[in-house]
């Protein structure tokens, strides 16, 4: 009789070949459905895993023949011969080794992998050349009132500047000696200011240049007899004065008024009536005087300054303009 380890080797070499008739028979019809190259390459990797196959089935029968330890012959009889056993137990994938296959194709390129993680912050390069100047903006929205600022520092003083035009007009005389006539403008001898040279004391009157509103006033020394005196403008009366006179006293008179006067109105005082009037007293030691003076001038609207200029600069010696 055979041994067991005998029977299993010959069911082991059935196994293979079987598996490589299916195998084979498997790759025929693999290799009439795809390349060529491709089956073939298939096979051979089937062949490998046979290969592992037997070594397993092997190894499980070299671990039953440990554990029966040594089963011997059920029958005594003559041993047959010696069957050398080590080349026929090579597994199947030594002794039908196939063929080996030419390299694949090179397989198509992966996918992009994930972006890696930011690196260290580098160092700061060099400054850029300044580029072109961009277009101007729209204009934006008025923005609100900030809060108040503090008051600046006082500026420096300006330079003096051209003085606008200065109307003056203005004198005052007085009398050195008594009135000697009446009816007749009275004449002022004694100049206290009459630097526009408005009062004429030839014929003791005073002459309109400026138009404006004038003040006039008079104080007068009474002395011997009774003194009666007018304000004229223009040969007319605008008002009267009257002082009595007493014995043994110095007495005063006085008066003044307001007047609007155009270019070229007289103004004047006189004695009103007879002598028995005339006690208008002056000497050393008493003085009669009249003054007056422009309080404002007061030029027409259809008139400007300028047209009046020509006046006003006629008798600029005489101080008519200053």
């Amino acid at each position: 009789q055979k041994s067991p380890s005998y029977d299993s080797e010959s069911q082991t070499k059935q196994l293979c070949q079987s598996a490589l008739c299916r195998t084979f028979l498997w790759g025929q019809k693999i290799e009439r459905s795809m390349n060529p190259l491709w089956a073939l390459l298939l096979c051979i990797t089937l062949t490998g895993q046979l290969g592992q196959t037997q070594d397993l089935i092997e190894d499980s029968l070299d671990n039953e023949e440990a554990a029966d330890g040594g089963v011997e012959l059920l029958e005594e009889g003559p041993q047959g011969p010696e069957i050398d056993v080590s080349e026929e137990k090579q597994p199947c994938s030594r002794w039908m080794g196939g063929v080996p296959g030419t390299p694949g194709h090179s397989g198509q390129p992966g996918r992009d992998g994930r972006d890696g993680r930011d690196g260290p912050r580098g160092e700061r390069g060099e400054r850029g050349e300044a580029g072109d100047k961009g277009d101007r903006g729209e204009k934006g929205d008025v923005g609100s009132a900030g809060p108040r600022g503090f008051p600046g520092t006082p500026g420096l003083k300006g330079a003096r500047g051209e003085s606008a035009f200065s109307y003056q007009s203005a004198f005052s005389v007085g009398l050195s000696e008594q009135v000697p006539t009446t009816n007749v403008p009275i004449r002022f001898n004694k100049f206290f200011y009459n630097d526009q040279h408005h009062y004429d004391m030839v014929s003791g009157k005073f002459r309109c240049v400026l138009p404006g509103v004038y003040f006039f006033t008079y104080h007068l020394t009474v002395y011997t007899k009774d003194a009666k005196v007018s304000l004229y403008r223009n040969d007319r009366a605008v008002m009267f004065t009257y002082d009595q006179y007493q014995e043994r006293n110095v007495d005063q008179a006085s008066g003044s008024v307001v007047l609007r006067l155009e270019s070229g109105d007289q103004v004047w005082l006189q004695v009103y009536g007879d002598e028995t009037v005339s006690g208008v007293y002056a000497d050393n030691t008493n003085d009669s005087t009249f003054s007056g003076f422009l309080l404002y001038p007061d030029f027409p609207r259809d008139r400007s300054v300028t047209g009046n200029r020509h006046l006003l600069s006629r008798k600029t010696k005489q101080g008519y303009y200053a």
